[in-house]
């Protein structure tokens, strides 16, 4: 089995392609396959090297690796002509100058069904030969066969009058010389195929199995595209993923192993993997499903490794007392330090937090929460916790209109790990020096 993935470098790998690449690796790691990988970069002005750094880059973070490549479409340039001299010789095409606008008027007089055909001339563009009649079958392991009938199919240009070669006809020579057994890619590729199978045709090679994925639509079912919603796997990688969790989640994008296993390992992502249980309809780019998921392989990480990953992604050194107390929390890296980051670099700014929680009845119940805690003689979170709910009880007030004011003091907003484990990890005399501090600061501002 020889697969391939052929990105076009014209912006982010996102996250439909990157599930196209998930399958493939998947296939060729669990059928003792191998992996090409073909940058598809015949579109010069909108193809950059930035972009296929970003391509590799996004492959790396994902652990997808593969044996061949990469190599550029674009250097197959000696092979395409060659390729096309050969239709030309062997009547399988033709030039053309015919333009849109004579292809309309065809359409008009013969129907707009009607594919259309032009009488060869000794310039022009190169156009591929349809044969007259019958059909171009397109056998897809997912989808079953589609037919398309040749009266029906333009004759495709598939050169430009200087020889450049257009994407359908040089991504069917490159897969032929690579000996490419199993195409798999998106949909939307489909209605290409029936041009391909006909280059191949008339190449004289035999086709590779097919196998085209569903689409990826939204929450809202539009479809994701570059242009519209799709998050890039970089984008994915800032917001706090991990690689596990983000190959687990997209591997069930359009496939399923049974109807109640949700996880994953990667080695048994490659071996059950198989085309014939791939759905033929879009699946749902759903990123709560995805942040509940990471946050699953989160907390299967141990304090050990969950504290370095937080540690790398966030710049910071010994972050291990306050990822001990975040870890059920947090769904992403990127939640932590809007969490715990308070611990370390001291409370946030939060004016409607302050109104809301440290001003009159709310500094007088963190005046006695403080007096109470100055008593705490074991400084851990089941004597801190008894020591505030006792004052709680004296002061008959719900948990929330003490425990928020003390909350507030040491993080500056409503948000954090448990109240009594941060105040635990805190210490006792920067927990009440933060809390002196909330007491003695001037009114905050009305909210506007």
């Amino acid at each position: 089995m020889r697969l391939r993935f052929a990105p076009s470098p014209t912006g982010a790998l996102h996250i439909g392609g990157a599930r196209t690449a998930l399958f493939n690796w998947l296939l060729a790691r669990g059928g003792g396959g191998e992996l090409l990988l073909r940058i598809e970069d015949t579109d010069r002005e909108r193809s950059t090297p930035e972009n296929v750094e970003q391509i590799l880059d996004a492959l790396a973070w994902m652990g997808i690796d593969w044996d061949e490549g990469p190599v550029f479409q674009s250097e197959g340039a000696a092979r395409h002509a060659e390729a096309l001299e050969q239709l030309l010789d062997g009547g399988h095409a033709y030039r053309s100058t015919a333009t849109a606008e004579d292809v309309r008027a065809y359409k008009e007089r013969r129907g707009a069904q009607a594919g259309f055909r032009a009488e060869p001339e000794s310039a022009g563009a190169v156009r591929l030969r349809v044969p007259a009649d019958g059909q171009t079958v397109v056998n897809d392991v997912i989808r079953g066969e589609t037919t398309f009938a040749h009266e029906h199919l333009d004759d495709p240009v598939i050169a430009r009058a200087d020889g450049t070669p257009l994407y359908n006809f040089a991504v069917a020579v490159d897969d032929a010389d690579a000996r490419i057994s199993h195409v798999v890619r998106g949909e939307d590729h489909l209605s290409n195929t029936p041009k391909q199978l006909l280059v191949l045709e008339a190449l004289g090679v035999q086709a590779p199995v097919y196998a085209h994925v569903p689409l990826l639509h939204g929450p809202d079912g539009r479809k994701l595209s570059k242009r519209h919603e799709a998050a890039s796997v970089q984008e994915l990688r800032e917001g706090g993923y991990l690689p596990a969790a983000l190959r687990n989640y997209i591997a069930l994008l359009g496939w399923g192993h049974d109807e109640s296993t949700t996880f994953f390992t990667t080695e048994e992502l490659q071996r059950e993997f198989a085309l014939e249980r791939v759905s033929r309809s879009p699946a749902v780019f759903d990123e709560p499903k995805l942040r509940w998921m990471n946050g699953r392989y989160l907390r299967e990480l141990g304090l050990a490794e969950l504290t370095e990953h937080l540690e790398a992604f966030t710049g910071r050194p010994e972050l291990g007392t306050g990822v001990a107390i975040s870890a059920e929390k947090i769904q992403t890296l990127a939640d932590f330090w809007p969490l715990a980051g308070f611990i370390y670099d001291g409370p946030a700014d939060d004016p409607a937090a302050r109104a809301r929680w440290l001003e009159s009845d709310g500094r007088e119940r963190l005046a006695a929460a403080r007096d109470a805690l100055d008593g705490v003689e074991d400084w851990a979170p089941p004597a801190i916790e008894e020591t505030l709910r006792a004052v709680v009880q004296r002061l008959g007030v719900k948990p929330k209109e003490v425990f928020q004011p003390v909350r507030v003091a040491l993080a500056g907003t409503t948000i954090s790990p448990g109240l009594f484990e941060t105040l635990a990890v805190l210490g006792r005399g920067e927990a009440l020096r933060r809390v002196d501090a909330a007491l003695a600061a001037p009114p905050a501002p009305a909210p506007a």
